[in-house]
């Protein structure tokens, strides 16, 4: 592949005095070209050994050792990209084409399993030992499974939940990837317990759907789809027309498990003890509330999501809806443009960067004139 596109990385830390601020701010700098096949790489934004994740420091994990299904410790949190098909592709004379195969774990181990059928522009069909949060950046791609086919666009999210798949992606794409170790208590990843996925909502006027995949291996050797809708817990803010918090998956605790559904666990910004949620966040422009929140208003917001204790709401703040928790972040812009606010600097971001929030004092501000949608994978953290 001639050269990744570059991905825009914001990572906030703290200065001395504990006051949010930018950290680094640039190309995420850890690409790997042909880590996949020679017609696609990826980049890491971040890469955690430990769980929970550390928010301080001054070390760029962007830059850890690469494994493809990440530490078994912790996790990683990367972008993929491929390149277009060709009009004149012949897959007769493609080099990377590998026969379908019984299944096989890879040479090194390291909890990822496949079973061929790849070539320059279809990934093997595979299975790792995590839970992932798959989230369409640019372009799109085609999620395979062993029951069915699914075209994914930009914005769109699967939970793949030890799945086996295979991805194929004719157009070239981008797609950031959450890969979270998981918990295999009978060696082969199949589905625990029996809870039903939650319903597709019924959405207000102005809310758009944010959409859910969920995939998991019932049976061995098979990926088959969980559900695919609309993401079913979606909370609202009165004060705020238009903004709207799709919670996607949770995870409540580290490795992850293997199940049909979470979101009968409580509804909280911060996840559970050594897990993970995964939202998508649409943001109205702050000119049709601006001037009409005050602090009752933030508060009552924030009991709704059930975290009073996460507003840092301050009549002299940068912002009415200022918020810190002991987190690591991960967020996508997807549509849009917005602004982060920090305590000591403001950023803005366009669709496709990405930043990482380690424990940051901040909040999210759209200073245009259109709606914005962002994704967010909030990690347990420690100091």
């Amino acid at each position: 592949m001639a050269g990744l596109t570059p991905i825009r990385r914001v990572v906030t830390g703290n200065d001395a005095q504990g006051r949010s601020k930018v950290q680094w701010d640039g190309p995420a700098p850890n690409q790997h070209e042909a880590s996949l096949g020679s017609g696609r790489g990826h980049t890491d934004i971040w890469v955690w050994e430990e769980t929970p994740l550390p928010i301080n420091g001054t070390n760029d994990d962007g830059n850890l050792k690469y494994i493809f299904s990440g530490p078994p410790g912790g996790g990683h949190f990367r972008v993929v990209q491929a390149r277009a098909k060709p009009a004149d592709y012949d897959r007769a004379k493609d080099p990377d084409v590998i026969a379908p195969h019984p299944p096989k774990l890879r040479a090194g181990g390291n909890g990822v399993w496949d079973r061929g059928g790849n070539s320059l522009f279809e990934s093997a069909f595979h299975k790792t030992q995590t839970l992932d949060y798959g989230i369409v950046i640019h372009n799109g791609r085609d999620l395979v499974l062993d029951d069915c086919r699914l075209p994914m666009k930009v914005g769109d999210i699967v939970c793949q939940v030890g799945a086996w798949h295979q991805w194929c992606f004719p157009d070239g794409a981008q797609m950031a990837f959450d890969m979270i170790w998981a918990d295999f208590p009978d060696g082969k990843g199949l589905a625990q317990g029996n809870d039903k996925p939650f319903p597709a909502p019924t959405l207000p006027a102005g809310v758009k759907p944010a959409r859910r995949i969920v995939s998991i291996d019932r049976t061995e050797g098979r990926g088959e789809l969980v559900g695919d809708t609309a993401a079913p817990d979606v909370r609202l803010d009165p004060a705020r027309p238009g903004y709207a918090v799709h919670r996607l998956w949770v995870a409540d605790g580290h490795p992850a498990k293997m199940v049909y559904e979470t979101l009968h666990l409580p509804h909280t910004i911060e996840p559970p003890p050594r897990g993970s949620v995964c939202r998508v966040i649409d943001y109205p422009p702050d000119a049709t509330w601006k001037g009409k929140i005050g602090e009752a208003e933030v508060k009552a917001f924030f009991k709704s999501m059930g975290s009073p204790g996460a507003s840092t709401y301050s009549a002299s703040a940068p912002h009415p809806y200022m918020q810190k928790t002991r987190t690591v972040d991960f967020v996508c812009i997807l549509e849009g443009e917005i602004t982060l606010v920090l305590d000591t600097q403001e950023v803005a971001m366009k669709q496709g960067e990405i930043a990482v929030l380690r424990g940051a004092n901040h909040a999210w501000s759209n200073r245009s004139s259109k709606p914005a949608r962002i994704s967010v994978c909030t990690h347990d953290g420690k100091e």
